[in-house]
């Protein structure tokens, strides 16, 4: 399946429009735009868009939008961002795809607008911080999740989208840093460019290739389902350990029946919530929510089996309408 560029744009919480139109166009229009922009389509930002529904009732003085786009590219987000810029959108949060080939776009956007990232940064752009997980950090916790699932040690495989994002070279060199010294050996990182075909792809090549494989590890919250399913239909599941991160459905339904040891979860609503709220916080003047380092770090947590089924609950109150 080749990605497609299209997009959606999800305008937070149908009342809004409503009153809009109520009200007359002229006074929409005063109201100020922040949107988020996501780096692929997946659950993870279904869940960071209830977190903006919650900022967006909190203040409906301003239109909140989630910006979905299928098109895991620096181009795919410039033309987002260029579009956003026309429009004169007040803040923009972004999780960028490619920071060392986005700097220049994002320096430009923040001289315009109020621009700061999440869940995957570029601190060496103007952004004015980051909110999210720290990467390094969540990469040792799934480290330790391997070391626990291959005791004896074994060889793993890394599956991502790219790894010119920050958040997966970052994740990647938290696990290796988890398993030096250990019997855990990295055969190879693999990539697919948010192509889900070349995704399982690889995966099957892996599982082909490395026969005696015993760790594949997804970084990317829609490639552990697809490591699950290629588990399954090559007969290996608990044969070939998987530890992942992200909590999309099929992850947590292979936690509970034992094909999956554990994933690193992250706060996607939290990014959603924190986000908006913030940028609304510095639009009006207050920037003393900004840590000295310019992160705002929103910690991780494994589930596993012993706590996947509290924790699912927790998500579908999350998910609700």
């Amino acid at each position: 399946m080749n990605v497609s560029t299209r997009k959606l744009i999800v305008p937070l919480l149908a009342g809004a429009a409503a009153f809009a139109m109520a009200t007359g166009v002229a006074q929409a229009q005063q109201k100020k735009t922040i949107a988020l922009v996501t780096n692929v389509a997946a659950d993870f930002w279904t869940i960071a868009g209830r977190g903006l529904e919650k900022a967006q009732k909190e203040h409906p003085d301003y239109n909140i939008e989630l910006i979905v786009t299928n098109e895991g590219t620096a181009a795919g987000q410039r033309r987002e961002l260029d579009d956003l810029l026309v429009r004169g959108v007040a803040g923009i949060s972004i999780s960028v795809d490619d920071a060392p080939h986005a700097t220049e776009e994002l320096n430009k956007v923040a001289a315009k607008t109020v621009l700061i990232t999440t869940d995957s940064d570029a601190p060496q752009s103007n952004r004015l911080a980051y909110i999210g997980t720290d990467n390094v950090a969540a990469g040792r916790q799934a480290g330790e999740e391997i070391k626990k699932a291959l005791p004896n040690g074994g060889k793993i495989a890394l599956f991502v989208g790219t790894m010119d994002a920050d958040n997966a070279r970052e994740r990647v060199q938290g696990i290796k840093e988890a398993i030096a010294g250990t019997k855990v050996e990295l055969v190879d990182v693999f990539t697919d460019q948010v192509d889900f075909a070349k995704a399982k792809a690889n995966m099957e090549n892996v599982l082909v290739k490395y026969p005696d494989i015993a760790l594949l590890s997804g970084l990317w919250s829609y490639e552990t389902p697809l490591i699950y399913d290629a588990v399954k239909a090559a007969g290996k599941a608990g044969k070939v350990k998987i530890v992942g991160f992200d909590e999309d459905q099929r992850t947590l339904r292979g936690i509970s029946d034992g094909t999956i040891e554990s994933t690193v979860v992250q706060q996607p609503y939290e990014f959603g919530y924190l986000s908006a709220t913030n940028i609304i916080k510095t639009l009006n003047g207050d920037k003393s929510w900004i840590p000295k380092d310019s992160k705002l770090i929103v910690p991780t947590e494994v589930i596993s089996k012993t706590n996947v089924a509290e924790f699912a609950a927790h998500l579908k109150e999350l998910l609700k309408k």
